[in-house]
């Protein structure tokens, strides 16, 4: 294939991509469109996403997009980590082995199995208690998780994609999220404007 049909069909990727895209997030504006042509880019890649916002923009519907637009064949798995309470919240991402704790009667695969081939997206990143900050640092790093009560190394496939609508600079600052989980998940931040700042995109 030479150059000019590599380009071509390059370009034809990214309109379907936008065509998609058009149907999914609703909006003309410059800012809606900037937005949408960094997720078109970001769909692309497997690195991680960030996607930042305040609450009710639709960060939900951008790492969907962002799912939907790439070349993941395996399932979208979304884990709000502020609606979990916290002493579930491991169990719930990384499974639990039978007998690790009173009432796991039986193995349990977390979401990191479950959207293996696929996108798992972390809403509320923001929230996650520290401890399991550690472990899902030690995730993205080694590819690799361990179930609760277990002790073999699994190994994980998928897209990351997390959203918060904190300031994680300022946590960092303050202690409450871990500097290196940052630097590790601010790989492709996607900052979604509020409805304030794209009122053409209003009806």
């Amino acid at each position: 294939m030479n150059v000019v049909d590599k380009l071509t069909n390059q370009s034809e990727q990214n309109k379907s991509i936008l065509d998609k895209l058009n149907k999914m997030i609703d909006g003309e504006s410059p800012e809606t469109k900037s937005m949408k042509n960094l997720i078109a880019m970001v769909s692309q890649t497997d690195s991680t996403a960030l996607i930042l916002g305040e609450t009710g923009t639709g960060k939900d519907i951008v790492a969907q997009a962002i799912h939907t637009c790439s070349n993941k064949k395996g399932p979208f798995i979304t884990v709000n980590c502020a609606a979990i309470p916290s002493e579930l919240l491991e169990s719930e991402l990384f499974g639990h082995e039978k007998g690790s704790f009173t009432g796991a009667d039986k193995l349990r695969k977390g979401r990191f199995e479950q959207s293996s081939g696929g996108s798992l997206f972390l809403d509320e990143i923001g929230d996650m208690p520290l401890p399991l900050q550690a472990k899902l640092l030690r995730a993205i790093e080694s590819k690799t998780i361990q179930r609760v009560g277990g002790a073999n190394n699994i190994k994980i496939d998928l897209r990351l994609i997390c959203a918060t609508h904190r300031d994680l600079e300022k946590k960092v600052e303050s202690g409450e999220f871990r500097a290196d989980l940052f630097f590790r998940i601010n790989v492709l931040p996607i900052n979604v404007p509020s409805l304030a700042e794209r009122r053409t995109d209003i009806p």
